[in-house]
């Protein structure tokens, strides 16, 4: 019973869990653009991944890039999906930003 831990005790109250630690952003630092359809029923989307950036600005970017298509897009595990092909109009506002930008297979 030594490595046991304390659940719930009366005479101390909540017990405070230590935060978890801010993963960082995974990836290369090359932006890499793709047009995938698989699972979407034949719909095409783009997607960027491999951005260095923590959740908000990649939020940030995805709601810049929206703009830039005029179509809507979504942020799932820090890759961005912007409906349509729009890889031109994205690599174009990616390299203007600085940021290195690959076209993948797809």
């Amino acid at each position: 019973m030594k490595d046991a831990r304390l659940v719930y005790s009366t005479d101390r109250g909540r017990i405070n869990e230590s935060e978890p630690k801010p993963q960082p952003p995974k990836g290369d630092g090359i932006v890499r653009l793709r047009r995938e359809t698989k699972g979407r029923k034949g719909k095409g989307v783009t997607t960027i991944s491999g951005m260095l950036m923590d959740d908000q600005q990649i939020k940030q970017l995805c709601s810049e890039l929206k703009k830039i298509c005029g179509t809507g897009g979504t942020v799932k595990d820090q890759i961005i999906e912007i409906q349509g092909d729009n890889r031109d109009k994205i690599k174009a506002a990616l390299e203007k930003k600085g940021l290195q930008v690959k076209l993948a297979g797809g």
